[in-house]
Formats: structure tokens, sequence, C-alpha cells
């Protein structure tokens, strides 16, 4: 692994993209703070008349839109090297005066909620006011059952430090401090393991490979296990705690409120997958003939189906296959790519305390910035895709929509970026005339609805029973943690064998402590299928620039209408699940032939 110092500046971050330096990072935080302690001046002014409340929100939303910033700049020096002392310096800071900025808007929704109906529709008849904030304050009042008085809304302010501490804990832990025994590669010489390197290894030819990797990832999380079980515990008690102290039926059911989706739309995703493990079956079959195992582990659908292909992946080539995959949506939409390759918004390479995975995050009025830990395989080249997805997300959103209405709901977030994954299946089948290379790219396919729809789905059903268990007076243990894991991968895979060690993998996700967002994976795919095709059958992607254009100017159930896909109705997923079972058959007759 390469020290920071090592990367070529072109392939890191450029944080003066954000502020000049740390002191001018200082001294915007000083003014953030100061702006912050005269927001209790805005209380009593709400419900005035519309412009009070109009001019209420242009101040809040000011606030908003500067304190962002910093703390983006603290977040992005945190993700790069979570053990740099002035990153977690800026990070601390940040919380405080978050928990600050809490405790002073805290009067706000109860203040708002406190408006009478039929006043706050005359207000809104005030066009200035419905034009930019309308959207913002009907979601907001129609939850307003669930919002505290204005000192219980303080007191949850003030908390927010201590009951956010659990994914803070954990990424620290799995981040810095965890290190795993070395592997044997395929030559027989030690090699680190790391969060990043653990995906080469699991797509390793060699079985001893794969099952090493996978023992020591998962056997170093297991020797953990009391811990884990511990933090995750207590991430889940916060959520259900909340959830109960704001009125709502269960920690889910506040979780998908927030963005208006019904809990119907989370149980007919969970149905159509299982309904559709019959098809992966067939899968998990044709893997174990076409590798020849007498047994298949799970750690066994990772490596590519087809023998000797060799696919490997610099990032020079990674860019240009992104670009001529996305060429379908247009010279704009390309064109910002180019310049997101060419202005440092990507930071490619894994480095000593850099943070695992990958990401991309919008920065209003700035640009988005994306997070790699490229290692030169395919699959860097589909998270490439992946990211850059969001980012056009963030970018063209910021673009067309005001601050306040900017940000995306989490349930449209994984389209975009999904969508390009699936324009790059599609531009590589194009043009791709080896049967074995084809083969490996349908199996890539086949992959992704294996990852990102049944292994999604299977985490979403994870979160919500251990959730449930919770909240009925069961403890989390580490022992019930793994049982209910182990169950529902032998449920999903059953056709595969398993190793002890998969029963600790719940502890190895981290997004379990941002609750219940992985099953937007899952809808996101199934989305995604569907517009990909759409815009390659018709020549025509307007619709989906309008609908990446929205931002959170609507709810995202109606955003996504604007892309030609309800979720309310179960045809999304369950034709996603029809197309995975018709990629094994193209796959099997491909390998046939």
């Amino acid at each position: 692994m390469r020290q920071r110092k090592d990367i070529p500046a072109e392939l890191k971050w450029d944080f003066t993209h954000l502020f000049a330096d740390r002191e001018a990072w200082e001294r915007e935080c000083d003014e953030c703070e100061k702006m912050i302690d005269t927001l209790p001046q805005l209380r009593g002014t709400l419900g005035i008349s519309a412009e009070s409340l109009y001019n209420a929100y242009e101040r809040m939303y000011e606030v908003s839109e500067k304190f962002s910033k910093v703390a983006d700049y603290a977040f992005f020096a945190k993700v790069i090297d979570g053990g740099d002392t002035a990153a977690l310096e800026m990070t601390d800071r940040v919380r405080n005066v978050s928990v600050k900025y809490g405790m002073n808007m805290s009067f706000a929704e109860p203040e708002l909620m406190a408006i009478p109906e039929e006043k706050l529709e005359e207000f809104l008849r005030d066009e200035k006011l419905a034009r930019k904030y309308g959207h913002i304050i009907d979601d907001a009042t129609r939850l307003r059952k669930h919002v505290l008085d204005e000192k219980s809304e303080a007191i949850v302010a003030r908390f927010r430090k201590i009951t956010d501490a659990s994914s803070d804990i954990f990424k620290t832990f799995t981040n810095v401090e965890l290190k795993f025994p070395p592997v044997d590669d395929e030559n027989g010489e030690k090699k680190e393991l790391t969060a990043g390197t653990f995906g080469a290894f699991r797509e390793s030819r060699n079985k001893d490979v794969r099952d090493g990797a996978f023992r020591s990832m998962f056997g170093t999380y297991g020797s953990y296990s009391n811990t884990f079980a511990a933090i995750y515990s207590n991430s889940v008690k916060k959520d259900n705690l909340m959830a109960s102290l704001r009125g709502y039926s269960s920690a889910r059911a506040a979780s998908l409120a927030r963005s208006n989706v019904p809990e119907s739309v989370y149980d007919s995703l969970i149905k159509a997958v299982r309904d559709a493990i019959p098809s992966m079956d067939k899968y998990i079959d044709l893997r174990k003939k076409v590798m020849g195992l007498e047994k298949i582990d799970v750690y066994d659908l990772y490596v590519p189906i087809v023998a000797d292909v060799d696919y490997p992946m610099t990032y020079e080539r990674a860019k240009e296959l992104v670009l001529a995959a996305t060429a379908p949506l247009g010279k704009e939409y390309t064109d910002v790519i180019k310049r997101a390759f060419e202005e440092n918004w990507v930071d490619v390479y894994e480095t000593p305390g850099k943070e695992s995975g990958a990401f991309s995050a919008g920065v209003y009025g700035v640009h988005p910035f994306v997070k790699l830990n490229f290692a030169s395989t395919l699959s860097d080249a589909f998270t490439l895709a992946h990211e850059l997805g969001h980012s056009m997300h963030s970018y063209l959103s910021s673009k067309t929509q005001d601050y306040a209405n900017h940000d995306y709901s989490l349930l449209v977030a994984e389209v975009a970026s999904t969508c390009n994954e699936v324009l790059l299946t599609k531009y590589l089948l194009s043009v791709e005339k080896d049967p074995a290379k084809r083969a490996y790219i349908l199996n890539h396919f086949l992959e992704g609805f294996r990852t990102t729809i049944f292994r999604q789905t299977l985490f979403a059903e994870f979160e919500y029973q251990a959730h449930k268990m919770e909240q009925e007076g069961m403890p989390l243990t580490s022992q019930a943690l793994c049982s209910l894991y182990e169950g529902l991968e032998k449920t999903y895979y059953r056709k595969a064998e398993f190793r002890d060690e998969i029963r600790y993998e719940w502890s190895y996700i981290p997004h379990f402590y941002r609750p219940f967002y992985v099953y937007q994976y899952a809808t996101g795919f199934s989305s995604a299928v569907a517009i990909a095709a759409r815009i390659l059958e018709t020549g025509d992607a307007s619709d989906y620039l309008k609908f990446l254009s929205a931002g959170g100017s609507d709810y995202p159930i109606n955003e996504l209408r604007i892309a030609g896909i309800d979720l309310t109705s179960p045809e999304v997923v369950e034709n996603a699940m029809k197309v995975f079972d018709e990629t094994i058959d193209e796959l099997t007759a491909l390998l046939v032939k």
C-alpha cells in the first residue's frame, strides 16, 4: 500500500476547492458558530406572516449551507486518514457545533407545527414562499404529530453527540485499529489483507486463497464479536428509542416516513426477492457446474465464473469505459464527468488510514467529491461508474435547484449510480466479441443482481428483524445476531455451503449504522435496470435527466415517476427478477455454445 505522499496530486482530492487552508476553515467555522448563535432570534416569528416565515427559512438555510461546507471539509479529512489528529479535532469541533446548531434550531419545527393549518394554507398562497419552501413546509407538517415540544426537541438535540457514537466507534475501530492476519497469495507468498484488498482476494481463481482471505477477514471480526454486538445493539436501541419518543410504531416506520415511503414498498421487496430464490438456486448450480466444484461456498460466489479470462483494469481504462458507456445520456453529462477526472474530484487509491469502500458526496456550490480504493479490477471500473452516477445526480440537482431543495432522498440515491453500472454492462456487451469475456461480463451483471438485490435485501431483512427483536425485549447478543444472520444466509443461498465464519459477516457491514438504508440499493438497482433499458431502446434520456435534476423538490416516489418508475407497484422488482433469470439462461447458453 502506497503512502499518501507518494500518490500523484491529480489522483487525490484538492481540499483547496473547499478552503484555502486549515486557518481559513477555522475562520469559517467561527463565523458559522456566530451565525448559529443568532438563530434563536427567529423564535416567535414563523407564525406572524408569510413574509416572516419566508425570511426565517432564508436565514436558517443560509446557516445550513455555510455550515455544511465546514462539516464536509472535516469529514473528508477524516475519511482520508482516520488516525490524523488534526482531522479528528476538526470532526470533534464540527460535532460540537452541530449539537449547538440542533439546539438553537429546536424551536423551529414545534413552532411551525403550532401554526394552525388554515393559517399555514393562507401563508402558502404567497407565491414566493410556496415556490421556494412549499414542499419543505408540506414535508415537515405532514409529520406534525411526531414532532416533540420545543423543550424535548432541545434535549434530543443535545443527546445527538451520544446517540450517534455507535457509528463513530465502529468506523474508528474497523478503519484504524482492526488488523488482519496476512493471506497466502497464488504463489504462496504472504500478502497484507485490508478492507480494500479483500475484494481482490475474494475473486482469486485459487480456492485456497479465497478461503484464506475469508477466514482471515471474518475470523478476525468474529474474535471481536461481542464488542461488535455491543456497538450494534446500542445503535438499534437508539433507533427504537427515538422512534418510540416520536410516536412511531417502529424504527422502520420512522425511517421510511421521513421519505414518505409506504412500508409496503419494503415488504414487497422482501417478498419479491424471496419468491425469486429458485432463480438464485439455478445460478448457484450453474456456478458449481462451470467451476467444477463438488460444493460451493458463499465466498466462491465472488470469483468470476469463467476461468482464465484476463481482464486487467487500469484507472485510465476505467475512465474511458465510463465515458463511452454514459454517452447515451448526452454530451452535457459526459462533459461533466470529464471535469471530474481533470479537476481532482476523485481520490483514487487506498492509503494508510483511508476509510474503506467508496462514496460520492456532493458539496453545494463546489462539486461532488468521489472516494475510491481502486485495486485495478473490472469491479473497480463499475465502482467508478457507480460513484459518478451519484456525482451527476448531485451535480444536476445542485445546478437546477436552490440549496433548500437540492438534496435528494435516500430512496432515489442509488438509482443514478446503478443506472450507470447497467449502462456500462450493456456497453461492454455491445463491443466485446470474445465469448469468454462476454460470459465474464454477463456473470458480472448477474453478480450485480446477487450483491445489490439479493444481498442487500438480506441485509434489509436482518436489520428489520434485529430492530424487532430489540423492540420486543430480546437482548441483541453476539449469539442472537449471529444466529439471525446465519439463518438468513442459509435461506437466500440455500444451495451453497457455509463456513462457520459467515455468521460474523453482519459485524462487517457499515451501512447497518445508517438504519433502513440498504433496502434502497435493491429498489434502486431494480429501478435502474428498467430505466437503462428504456434509454437504450428509445435513445431518449430526457425524462431521466429531469429526474436527476429534481433534487429534493418533491417526494421520491413522485420523482421516480418522472423517470417512468412506480415503486408502489411490486412489478418493478418482479421484472428485475425476471431479467436476472433470463440473464442466467443467456449465460448458460453462451457457455454451452
